[in-house]
């Protein structure tokens, strides 16, 4: 029971992050740290093999570096390149490639969303959601911790510990 609890927190933790993204453009550092902390306690609640619990840390590693990379180029927020990158232990390097482009078809779907959206006149419900109008107005902003999230998500039943917890 309580496996399925800290499996849990990896879905539930994305959904937080990109909820937060959307209204707010940013992703509290704490997000990137319940997801690192989950994936070690599912682990070891599952008796996950000590490897699998390494290759999933160090491939986050991996990913933070060239999260960070993207972060001086300007072409990826801070908080998306740590959410991406506590984000690649769950999915393990197998799934990472179809995590990237399950992220990168979300993102440009939500890119596309974005340009209609923001051309459009802004409707006076505005005024009562701010956030809706922040990202309205906001022209240079991409809030991927959406598409991060979606990817992640839509990856969960392919990630190594759900499959350990579900012997698939």
């Amino acid at each position: 029971m309580l496996t399925f609890l800290f499996l849990s927190i990896f879905p539930a933790t994305l959904m937080v992050a990109a909820a937060t993204d959307i209204h707010d453009f940013k992703i509290p550092n704490w997000i990137s740290g319940v997801l690192l902390f989950g994936f070690i306690a599912a682990g070891i609640s599952l008796g996950t093999p000590i490897e699998l619990l390494a290759e999933g840390l160090l491939l986050g590693c991996a990913v933070l570096v060239v999260g960070f990379v993207l972060f001086a180029v300007r072409f990826f927020g801070g908080g998306d390149a740590k959410l991406f990158a506590a984000t690649a232990p769950w999915v393990g390097l197998a799934a990472f490639p179809e995590f990237l482009m399950a992220t990168a078809i979300t993102g440009g779907f939500l890119a596309i969303f974005l340009l209609v959206f923001r051309k459009t006149p802004p409707l006076p419900v505005y005024a009562h959601a701010q956030w809706l109008l922040r990202m309205h107005q906001n022209q240079h902003e991409l809030p991927y911790g959406v598409a991060i999230a979606a990817g992640g998500i839509f990856l969960f039943p392919e990630t190594p510990l759900f499959k350990f917890a579900f012997g698939g």
